[in-house]
């Protein structure tokens, strides 16, 4: 950290938003001038890696400085534990916290949200004192229970479904203001600050306000195109291109929306003086597929849509412009610590793990990347700082709802297969390479094949071998490769292993009867 380093931080992740439906990015639709008006004083970064395809560990890993496979929240084990967070730390520093969300999994019962003094996940259905205390003893029984999980993931599902159309009567647009109005009253009344705040507009299902539905999808009925991407994963529905497009136009409207709020909020901050004294980051956890490689949404995959994600920094030691270097968004936890002067590392019960700064992994810092001087044990750091890496394990909440959308249409889906599959990637800007439990692994020449047709996996190519063994080195470091399959089986046979506390919090929701 500097003298002129600000002292508040504004961190800003818009859920499910692709980079290439951005202005900044060069998107030929004029979604968000918002933030193009920004990226002119922000650092834009070409090539930001996410961690994972999906909400719950990329978030984990922003908050924790961590793996997926390190801190183990993800598809699995659906909840942060033994690990201490960003805002615990920043907390225990002095600093006012607060985030501010309406995504389902970003909530005191998944643990993201321990450490800040102030949260709202806008999660009506599910107010946050009871999601802090009982039902969060009932999420963790539930996870821990291979029978029980799919339980679990009908809390979310029907969570998500609920809040989308109770919770405001508008979709998720209709939280975002709210979120943005509690994270100004948060900034008005703080002195040192962390915000964190998730923006949920652009996730499925797409039903964006009027105003912005008009202008991107101009006579497009949202309840008569497909807002299940389970369906179409599954064979169990097609779409046109007409269809695609209208999807696309509504996908649109949704970040146009995002655009709008964030713009106000950062006019807010410049006409009470308090922007030069905010870093601003401004990211997606992850992109969105509408078609490509035979894909509906973020799940099953690790291609470039999903998880090379926009990103955007504004702080006085950035040189601002485009940067086409290689970045992670695992990086982000150690940049705002360095951007507040915070160490970290000091675990807040005893037995957590507890990352402390290290400023290789810092965007600010003179030696970025330079990991040959890493501090930390870290097995991303075990190269040379080119690579970035990917995880996915087995997709055990989409597979339920997959598998109940292609039964009843009478489809079988293959074992063997992508949707059962465990995946990890090694990327660098030229080239990637996922290696897949289940189907063979995938490899790309991303400068000469972007939109990663040619699968090179089994090619002598001098660029895949590299990257391969950057992979393999990972996943040593890791505890090795996924090379053995798990089982199929994610069905929930009974209740009979839940507790009578369990029970009775899912009978108050109206999951059993």
């Amino acid at each position: 950290m500097t003298a002129e380093s600000p002292e508040n931080v504004l961190f800003v992740v818009m859920d499910t938003v692709r980079k290439d439906h951005l202005t900044p990015y060069g998107y030929d639709r004029p979604t968000t001038p918002g933030l193009a008006e920004f990226a002119e004083e922000a650092t834009v970064f070409e090539q930001a890696v996410a961690p994972a395809p999906w909400t719950l560990p990329v978030h984990a890993s922003l908050f924790t400085g961590m793996y997926p496979s390190q801190h183990g929240a993800d598809q699995e084990r659906p909840y942060l534990e033994g690990a201490t967070t960003l805002a615990q730390t920043l907390s225990a520093a002095g600093y006012d916290t607060a985030c501010y969300s309406s995504n389902a999994w970003i909530t005191p019962y998944t643990h993201l949200t321990d450490g800040f003094g102030d949260q709202d996940n806008f999660f009506e259905v599910m107010p946050g004192d009871f999601l802090s205390g009982p039902l969060a003893k009932a999420w963790k029984t539930m996870n821990d229970n291979q029978t029980l999980r799919a339980l679990a993931d009908k809390l979310v599902s029907l969570g998500n479904t609920a809040h989308e159309y109770l919770a405001g009567g508008e979709g998720a647009d209709s939280k975002t203001p709210a979120v943005i109005d509690h994270t100004i009253d948060f900034i008005d009344n703080s002195g040192k600050s962390f915000a964190f705040i998730n923006l949920m507009d652009a996730h499925l299902p797409y039903h964006p306000p009027k105003k912005y539905a008009e202008k991107f999808a101009p006579g497009v009925d949202s309840t008569a195109v497909c807002q299940n991407s389970k369906e179409y994963n599954s064979g169990a529905y097609e779409i046109e291109e007409e269809e695609w497009e209208d999807i696309r136009g509504l996908y649109d409207a949704e970040i146009a929306h995002i655009d709008d709020q964030l713009t106000r909020l950062f006019d807010h901050l410049k006409e009470t003086g308090q922007w030069d004294d905010t870093m601003v980051v401004v990211c997606a956890d992850h992109g969105e597929l509408h078609g490509e490689h035979g894909l509906y949404g973020h799940e099953f995959c690790l291609y470039d849509p999903l998880i090379n994600v926009p990103l955007m920094v504004k702080h006085p030691n950035l040189d601002g412009g485009r940067r086409e270097d290689q970045v992670e968004l695992v990086d982000l936890y150690h940049t705002v610590l360095d951007a507040l002067g915070v160490e970290g590392g000091t675990p807040a019960s005893p037995g957590e793990t507890s990352v402390k700064l290290d400023r290789t992994r810092s965007l600010l810092s003179d030696t970025y990347r330079e990991f040959a001087q890493a501090t930390n044990d870290d097995p991303g750091q075990r190269l040379d700082g080119e690579y970035a890496f990917v995880e996915y394990s087995r997709p055990v909440v989409e597979l339920k709802q997959l598998e109940e959308k292609a039964a009843k249409a009478n489809i079988v889906i293959p074992e063997d297969s992508r949707f059962y599959s465990r995946m990890r990637s090694a990327r660098r800007p030229d080239a990637k390479y996922t290696r897949i439990d289940r189907i063979a692994d995938e490899a790309y020449l991303l400068d000469n094949d972007p939109g990663e047709q040619e699968n090179l996996a089994d090619s002598d190519n001098e660029r895949i071998a590299e990257v391969e063994s950057a992979l393999s080195k990972f996943e040593s470091a890791v505890g090795g490769a996924w090379t053995d399959a798990l089982g199929t089986d994610v069905s929930d046979d009974s209740v009979e292993q839940m507790d009578d506390e369990a029970q009775q919090r899912l009978r108050d929701l109206g999951y059993l009867e």
